[in-house]
Formats: C-alpha cells, structure tokens, sequence
C-alpha cells in the first residue's frame, strides 16, 4: 500500500494544487480585491504548490524502497519530477496574465 501511496502522492497533489489555485483565482475576481494583493495571493498559493512538490520529492528520496525495489523507485521519482514540472507549467502561467478578465 505504501508503494501505491509513493506512486499516486505527487500527481494528486499536482491535482489538487492546479484546481485549488484556479478556485481561488476565481474567488479572488469575485471578492473585488485589489490586483496587486491578488497577484500577491495567487503568487503565495503558486509557491507553496511548488515547496509542496519539491518537498515530496526530498521525502521520496529518503524513504524505504527495500520492499518495493529499484524500478518502482524509479517510477515513483520519474512521476513527482514530472509533477512538479506540470505545477510549474500550468501554475504559473496564471500569474503572468490578467489577473480577471
């Protein structure tokens, strides 16, 4: 189960992060908040996305993979590299454009 957990974790968190960030951009056009503490906001929510997935890339690489074996290590580090790419490319864009249109 753990091995499942290593495999899933990082493109979940990839998921949860681009839907939350796009959610509070949303909610942030809503409230009527200024651009510059908006930008502010979404840049804060950006970051932590990236911290979070760059973190669970040191944890991976410190975990146990005894019973799980070198491939599956592989697969699990080759997944959370590719999340955190997609977190930096669907993330960031978002700060670059119009805040709401």
């Amino acid at each position: 189960m753990g091995t499942v957990i290593r495999l899933a974790l990082p493109l979940t968190v990839w998921l949860a992060a681009f839907s939350a960030v796009y959610g509070l951009n949303g909610w942030l056009c809503t409230t009527g908040l200024g651009d510059a503490t908006a930008r502010a906001v979404l840049a804060a929510a950006v970051l932590l996305a990236v911290a979070v997935q760059a973190g669970l890339i040191l944890w991976l690489r410190r975990s146990d993979w005894r019973a799980a074996g070198p491939v599956l290590r592989g697969v699990a580090m080759t997944l959370a590299a590719v999340a955190l790419i997609g977190t930096v490319w669907t993330l960031v864009p978002g700060l670059m454009l119009s805040h709401c249109i």
